[in-house]
């Protein structure tokens, strides 16, 4: 495959740079047997897709402050009062604190966390306004799309864009390791969920530029933030999917989430992969989760 065409702009609001990605015919799901059985990488399939383009890189933070400026939006997290907010990077007052999650001890709900505030309101996005925005449920997504005159890439679009022109790579940039001559993505060092070495420079959020782009022109498409999908999750829906442009199944519980996060670690959470897939509740949100946009 060749590489992206090279920029265009975005839509009404939306000044991101897109890439065109050709049409094309591509396998999808995993290849590197790393998978996670639970999660439905599986079978491998071809799959064809009519071109389209898609963001650069993960909305921002100043992009989604746009979007709020234009039209007064509250998201979810917001309207909820708190949101999850990982161990270490949490900046609030111990009151705000309410305790860990059931089953995932590192994450804390925290009250007045938010996309402005993502680690408490002892937090701001002051001078992280090219890190990719937080906290945003699927539908806080949806909402933004529906102002930029946008929509959220399909999982089969999201895997085919991510892969840059590689089939059936590991990775963006190919099979090689992430950390091998130099570090490729943002994911977690050290022993989580406890001590991070930041290797790779960050503990959480990277500025959505870093690193290099893959071969279609997308920075960051693993790591950093977990980025939404159009899709309903569903771990069986692979056996059976059509072969041109699947939209996912017709309904569900749960949205599929793309791509891994700084959280990503070998010993815990292997999904910083082209092939691997994870999901949650449309009205979730949490300080490593983002999205990308498509043309409508």
């Amino acid at each position: 495959m060749s590489a992206a065409a090279g920029p265009v702009g975005g839509g009404a609001g939306h000044a991101m740079e897109q890439c065109v990605i050709p049409a094309g015919v591509f396998v999808m799901g995993d290849s590197s047997g790393d998978r996670n059985p639970g999660d439905g990488e599986m079978p491998q399939h071809p799959v064809t897709l009519e071109n389209f383009s898609i963001d650069a890189t993960s909305v921002t933070n100043d992009d989604f402050a746009r979007f709020v400026d234009a039209t007064g939006y509250l998201t979810e997290a917001e309207t909820f009062g708190f949101s999850a907010v990982f161990h270490l990077a949490v900046q609030a007052p111990p009151e705000d604190v309410m305790g860990p999650a059931s089953g995932t001890p590192w994450w804390f709900g925290v009250r007045g966390a938010d996309w402005a505030h993502p680690g408490g309101r002892d937090s701001s996005i002051d001078g992280i306004g090219d890190h990719p925005v937080v906290h945003v449920s699927w539908n806080d997504a949806q909402a933004y799309c529906a102002w930029a005159g946008r929509r959220l890439p399909t999982e089969a679009e999201w895997e085919y864009a991510a892969r840059g022109g590689l089939d059936r790579a590991k990775y963006p940039w190919g099979d090689q390791e992430v950390d091998e001559g130099g570090w490729r993505a943002n994911i977690w060092q050290g022993q989580f969920p406890r001590v991070n070495t930041r290797e790779d420079g960050f503990i959480t959020t990277a500025p959505v530029r870093t690193f290099q782009p893959n071969g279609y022109g997308l920075w960051q498409p693993v790591g950093n933030v977990w980025e939404w999908c159009q899709d309903w999750f569903d771990p069986g829906y692979y056996h059976r999917s059509p072969d041109t442009a699947p939209e996912g199944p017709a309904t569900g519980t749960a949205r599929v989430l793309r791509g891994g996060s700084y959280l990503c670690h070998i010993s815990y959470c292997n999904r910083y992969r082209n092939a691997a897939r994870s999901q949650n509740t449309p009205d979730s949100s949490m300080g490593n989760a983002g999205f990308r946009t498509v043309a409508a």
